[in-house]
């Protein structure tokens, strides 16, 4: 029996299908992110770990780990890609992020920039059944 010919599209990790997801950028790959975005991370992180703790010691143990299986159930409820997309009004209720003011709000909204590339219906249902790799989007790589 003869061996498969193929070749990959993978190459040390990175997605490598030009057709699909544009030119690979290098300079994401060099460029670390902001000192003050990775300081917002960690303290964001810190904030929340402070909350899980003084939720534990007022209402039991328990009801931390109820609120993150409530998280990963409404984080995995989405619309299936196309145009419309999914809001995850359900999630932000429950993590606080309604009461956060971001730059989409006041700025604008990413997918109304004139860069963006619309989402392939298709690779995007691909990418959630496990049948491709890669973002769903590729205006967000």
């Amino acid at each position: 029996m003869e061996a498969q010919k193929t070749i990959a599209h993978e190459i040390g990790g990175v997605q490598n299908d030009a057709l699909r997801f544009g030119l690979h950028g290098v300079k994401s790959d060099i460029v670390g992110s902001h000192p003050l975005e990775s300081s917002y991370e960690s303290e964001r992180k810190t904030q929340g770990e402070i909350k899980r703790r003084f939720l534990a010691y007022t209402y039991g143990t328990a009801f931390p780990l109820k609120m993150d299986l409530d998280r990963q159930i409404l984080s995995r409820f989405q619309r299936p890609p196309g145009d419309i997309p999914s809001s995850m009004i359900g999630l932000e209720a429950v993590t606080g992020a309604l009461d956060d003011f971001g730059f989409e709000d006041y700025l604008n909204d990413p997918h109304d920039s004139e860069t963006f590339r619309p989402l392939d219906m298709h690779h995007g249902m691909e990418v959630r059944l496990g049948l491709s790799k890669g973002p769903v989007c590729p205006s967000f790589m």
